[in-house]
């Protein structure tokens, strides 16, 4: 299913050939389960030596996943999306199976073993960089880069509409906002875009509550729609738990449209100026019910935190340029 790791990967591709490298990637099928899958590629990477396969010299190795950075390699460095979430914050806390426990257990010293051999150790996020020392004791630099198509956001007449882009998927919390639809107090409606294995689910809440007029399920749509629908978005909502990095808040900041986020939302608090370029709030549908409200009722202030925010998106002079210079810096 595509996603921001696609995203990523993609742009780090085409970035890389416009400044003259010549890049391959190489994509590792990833099973979720059962266990021993986990633990095969995982030894499968380990036995992985790619400095002159076929011969062929290889200046440097660049990982990005889990379990990809357990390549061999004398120059590797890490740009890292994530850990294995699985065997961190999002381990089960009770009912943990032997072959989980295990599992888990080898992941971590996998971790420690190969992220502290990197040559060097980069991070999309504070967020991650964050993760990395508290489960490996091992620092890390974020390295920021810029959103596909930056270029064609824009802003335009706001509409009575709060947008939340995403996949469909629990950690994302879309449930929260259908739930908030039944607090609010204004004419405000939710547009939720994207697809996932919580689509069935959240339809089923949306009539549960009765917010069928208020809340609308999307499904996929183009890139010319998701222009538009932030161009015209009153606010845009980004409520994951923990997110990584998260391009929605960074599109949001383009797009000249104050974000709404939570305390427990990892990687767009690192942008967000809570009452500046957007609302921080609890995860919580009433608390979010009464940030989408105070939007709507001071139109003013959602302009203005809009406008602060593609400034503070300009400020940050995000350029592939500056990414590589960071990620490439003294490679052989």
């Amino acid at each position: 299913m595509p996603g921001g790791a696609d995203v990523l990967v993609t742009s780090l591709m085409h970035a890389l050939k416009q400044t003259q490298h010549e890049v391959e990637l190489l994509r590792l099928p990833f099973l979720f389960a059962p266990e021993q899958a986990i633990h095969a590629q995982m030894d499968y990477c380990e036995q992985l030596d790619l400095q002159a396969p076929n011969g062929q010299p290889i200046d440097l190795l660049l990982s990005l996943q889990f379990p990809g950075y357990g390549i061999h390699h004398p120059h590797h460095r890490i740009w890292l999306m994530h850990q294995h979430r699985a065997a961190y914050e999002l381990a089960p806390t009770i009912a943990e199976t032997p072959a989980q426990k295990a599992l888990k257990e080898r992941i971590h010293q996998y971790d420690q073993q190969h992220l502290q051999q990197a040559e060097k150790r980069f991070t999309i996020s504070q967020r991650v960089a964050q993760r990395i020392q508290d489960t490996t004791q091992l620092p890390a630099q974020a390295v920021y880069h810029p959103p596909a198509g930056e270029a064609n956001f824009y802003c335009a007449e706001a509409w009575d509409y709060v947008f939340y882009p995403s996949r469909l998927e629990t950690l994302k919390r879309q449930e929260l906002l259908i739930e908030a639809a039944r607090y609010l107090r204004t004419p405000l409606k939710i547009l939720i875009a994207g697809d996932g294995g919580q689509a069935q689910h959240y339809q089923q809440r949306i009539i549960e509550l009765g917010v069928e007029d208020r809340v609308q399920l999307m499904g996929r749509i183009t890139e010319k729609q998701k222009l538009a629908c932030y161009a015209h978005a009153l606010a845009v909502a980004f409520i994951p738990w923990d997110e990584d990095l998260g391009y929605i808040t960074l599109e949001a900041m383009l797009a000249a449209k104050p974000l709404v986020t939570c305390h427990d939302s990892g990687g767009p608090l690192e942008f967000v100026q809570d009452q500046h370029t957007g609302l921080v709030c609890t995860p919580d549908p009433r608390a979010l019910a009464e940030a989408f409200d105070q939007l709507y009722l001071d139109k003013k202030k959602a302009y203005a935190m809009g406008q602060a925010g593609r400034q503070a998106y300009q400020d940050l002079n995000l350029s592939w340029q500056h990414t590589l210079s960071q990620l490439l810096g003294d490679a052989p």
